[in-house]
């Protein structure tokens, strides 16, 4: 059976995409973030983080690791009749992830960056070196840019999950219903 995704999920290019078996190695690391689309195959690496696959994960996240998931919020589709009544469809991700919606664009405003930097110093009790995982969907760049900024804001132990939730539920693993951090 195919799945019908909303407009907003199509028109963002977040719509799933099959699992591959980590990333595609002929996809070159491009020098800044990746802009649209963002669901497009991804590389298999990111230049000073690691790349993790579901048991990897797992064991940075037993290890103390914070898992984020940079996928963004759906936001009510433009047009809608007056009247209409509109809930965002519930977000499930890692078990324990901390949603940080949209926190993986190419560009961020000043005071989304603010946010986003001020998020990972809560999470991390301010230590560059506390390790996080970020993630989105498989073949999503959403994750790998947010892994970036980290970095190149100075946090030295980043992991990357380019599977992302489809590939934790491919290893056999569940997921959990989450709100978007504050």
């Amino acid at each position: 059976m195919r799945m019908a995704w909303p407009l907003a999920v199509l028109a963002a290019g977040l719509a799933p995409a099959p699992v591959t078996a980590l990333a595609d190695p002929s996809v070159p690391e491009p020098a800044g973030y990746r802009s649209e689309p963002y669901r497009a195959p991804v590389p298999d690496s990111l230049a000073g983080a690691t790349v993790l696959d579901a048991a990897g994960v797992a064991a940075w996240q037993q290890a103390g690791a914070v898992l984020i998931d940079a996928l963004p919020a759906l936001s009510r589709p433009d047009g809608l009749p007056a009247g209409t009544l509109w809930r965002a469809p519930p977000h499930e991700s890692l078990p324990g992830a901390v949603w940080l919606a949209g926190m993986g664009y190419d560009r961020l405003s000043p005071a989304d960056e603010r946010r986003f930097a001020d998020a990972l110093d809560r999470l991390t009790g301010g230590d560059k070196g506390a390790a996080l995982v970020f993630f989105c969907k498989a073949d999503c760049w959403m994750g790998w840019n947010a892994a970036k900024r980290a970095l190149a804001w100075g946090h030295a132990r980043v992991g990357w999950f380019p599977q992302g939730v489809e590939g934790w539920t491919a290893s056999g693993r569940t997921l959990a219903p989450v709100e978007p951090a504050p």
